[in-house]
């Protein structure tokens, strides 16, 4: 049998890179971390020290993004798209192409998640139309017909009017960590507007995620802020009334690996962003003491969307239940959504799977990544 070794690509002394070398301790598993600054000089083909026949299992975490400067996102997620491209066409030392992942005498390259597929989840408005397009209940995207992406607040509010919505989220399309996440209702009668987001402009006209979030009901500030949001490329989608619990409103993150749940944690908010980077509270799924029938769909929905990418071992899920009739619908879903930090610090059962997925590929000679 070949010799086999796991490769872990991400950014040393993070709570991602930790954790997860944590657990693979404590299965005995030795993991070879390579760093996202200056990877290609370290990677298989280009000068780790490993023999041309070794089989590499490797886990891409998302490098660290320092800049909360949001006309920067474009930049930095290209960036981030060229790295993955180059990873989909990584060799071997031998030569072997990393996109066949499967063992052979001569080596083999496997990945936890394909690079392929963290690349489809990465564009928010693929992901949704994808998932629609297999029947799956999504929160509602405004697509403006033949008049291409919605790029100001004037084509927003007439997409808005045209389909009768009058609150929607808006979001750019490859963010994350609710980074220009913004939350927009006009009222059709009088005009109305009111803004919620976590951006800012700077005295230096740099537009910035905040992190905290404002409401503005300033026409004038609106619009502007909508335009330079829209200018970023984001998707609208329809804002849904969220199920409560006691007077907070909730959707749900599920993190599935190798088709089923490690992890369901309820996100709850006094306002209409629920992002746990905006401080909002987190819940245990069974504190909120829902029916039965509803888990069952909501798992059943996320198994479902897991199939529509079959490359991806791992994904987080974020589920919204609609108010009253608790219908599960997907709001996104994210390659790379396992960081829980109310797991980490307590089970760490997330992770653990992962050394349990990585220690069933090197003894057993399988194939359990994608």
């Amino acid at each position: 049998m070949s010799p086999r070794q796991i490769v872990l690509l991400g950014s040393p002394g993070t709570r991602r890179t930790v954790y997860l070398e944590q657990a693979a301790k404590q299965y005995g598993l030795p993991v070879l971390v390579v760093d996202w600054n200056g990877w290609q000089d370290r990677l298989p083909g280009t000068g780790v020290p490993l023999s041309p026949d070794t089989e590499l299992y490797i886990k891409i975490d998302p490098p660290l993004w320092d800049s909360f400067v949001l006309d920067t996102l474009d930049g930095l997620a290209a960036s981030y798209r060229r790295d993955l491209e180059a990873l989909a066409a990584l060799k071997h030392p031998a030569g072997i192409h990393a996109r066949t992942n499967r063992p052979t005498d001569s080596g083999s390259v496997t990945f936890f998640n394909h690079p392929s597929g963290i690349l489809d989840l990465l564009d928010k408005r693929a992901c949704k139309i994808r998932l629609a397009q297999a029947g799956l209940p999504v929160t509602e995207m405004l697509v403006p017909g033949d008049h291409g992406p919605i790029r100001a607040t004037d084509h927003l509010v007439q997409a808005m009017l045209h389909r009768h919505i009058h609150q929607v989220f808006v979001k750019p399309v490859c963010g994350s960590g609710a980074a220009g996440v913004s939350a927009f209702r006009i009222q059709p009668g009088t005009g109305r507007m009111v803004l919620y987001t976590c951006a800012a402009e700077t005295p230096d006209g740099s537009l910035v995620n905040t992190r905290r979030l404002v409401r503005c009901e300033d026409r004038d500030q609106i619009r502007r802020m909508l335009d330079r949001l829209l200018a970023l490329d984001c998707i609208a989608e329809r804002w849904y009334a969220k199920a409560e619990y006691k007077g907070f409103s909730y959707d749900l993150r599920v993190v599935m690996q190798k088709g089923e749940p490690d992890y369901l944690l309820a996100r709850l908010s006094k306002g209409p962003i629920t992002n746990l980077h905006l401080n909002n509270r987190p819940l245990e799924y069974d504190a909120l003491g829902l029916p039965r029938q509803v888990l069952s769909q909501v798992l059943s929905l996320c198994r479902s969307a897991m199939d529509c990418y079959p490359s991806l071992s791992c994904a987080g899920l974020d589920i919204l239940l609609e108010k009253g009739s608790l219908r599960p619908r997907i709001i996104e879903m994210n390659a790379q959504g396992d960081l829980i930090y109310q797991d980490i610090y307590r089970e760490n059962r997330i992770y653990r799977r992962q050394a349990a997925i990585m220690k069933q590929w090197l003894e057993a000679g399988g194939c359990p990544g994608t």
